[in-house]
């Protein structure tokens, strides 16, 4: 399994980004994607959640700003930003409900991460 980000960047408040992650080794399509984040000194929290039957799900800071979504044939997950602010800033990890079929909402498989820096 390998999930690997793209798409991070320095943005200034109010500015926009698109994420990506690119998936191989499993069934993609069958399987909940998530998007996390860990700022610097603090824990890793979700941002956002997607099923395989498309139902999303947000952290309530982002709802409104953020858009998660994902093309199973591309087996690619995004995360469009937009509005950013600097408490956006952090490592974007996205990370796979593997195994699919169980549901376990552990999402253990993790990429590398992509870092987002907002400036205001």
């Amino acid at each position: 399994v390998q999930l690997v980000e793209s798409g991070g960047g320095s943005v200034q408040a109010g500015e926009s980004l698109k994420l990506s992650c690119t998936a191989s080794g499993y069934e993609f399509n069958s399987c909940a994607l998530g998007w996390f984040r860990q700022a610097t000194g603090k824990e890793r929290e979700l941002v956002s959640i997607i099923t395989s039957d498309g139902s999303t799900t947000y952290k309530e800071s982002v709802k409104g700003r953020f858009t998660i979504f994902r093309d199973n044939d591309k087996n690619t997950l995004y995360l469009q930003m937009n509005s950013l602010s600097t408490e956006d800033t952090a490592v974007y990890i996205c990370a796979a409900d593997i195994p699919c079929a169980l549901h376990l909402n552990t999402y253990s498989y993790r990429g590398q991460g992509t870092q987002v820096t907002v400036s205001s």
